[in-house]
């Protein structure tokens, strides 16, 4: 078996950062979205998704794989979002498994109305608290260990380096 690599300090500092980081933007972000229009985050997350897709649906499989959320967060994300009139879901004639949830015009709206300020938000708690070369940085890091995982499929894989 491998011997334990521990964290040095500055790896410490990065990974400690990481996660207090991420966790304050994101309640901070949840905050201002529920405050100013009544939408969770994860909630918030699915409409851009959905807005952005072909005739402004997906297949719930796939915008499972494009979120944070667990399927089942998923569902009651959706189905709180259903019961508002924001999003509906079909099912695909077609298809059995395929059920797609399609952004309402009132979730259009919604999206609409509470994008200025969720950007406003997002700019304040992180992008204008960094330099150009910082946020370059961030970027690139960032997505360098998205795509790692995502290749893996979110496993852990112990053999694999760099």
């Amino acid at each position: 078996m491998a011997e334990t690599r521990w964290l040095d300090e500055r790896e410490m500092r990065a990974w400690s950062g990481f996660l207090a980081a991420s966790a304050l933007v994101n309640r901070r972000l949840d905050q201002q979205l529920k405050d100013d229009s009544g939408l969770s985050h994860p909630q918030y997350e699915i409409l851009v998704r959905l807005a952005a897709a072909p005739d402004r649906e997906l297949r719930m499989t796939e915008l499972a794989n494009g979120l944070i959320n667990s399927k089942s967060g998923l569902t009651y994300q959706v189905t709180q979002l259903e019961k508002a009139g924001l999003v509906r879901r079909r099912s695909c004639p077609s298809d059995v498994r395929g059920v797609f949830a399609v952004l309402t015009d009132a979730g259009s709206a919604r999206l609409e109305a509470a994008a200025p300020g969720h950007v406003a938000t997002v700019r304040e708690a992180l992008i204008d608290v960094l330099t150009p070369e910082q946020l370059e940085v961030l970027a690139d890091g960032l997505g360098k260990v998205s795509r790692r995982l995502r290749e893996h499929g979110g496993q852990h894989d112990r053999h694999h380096s760099g």
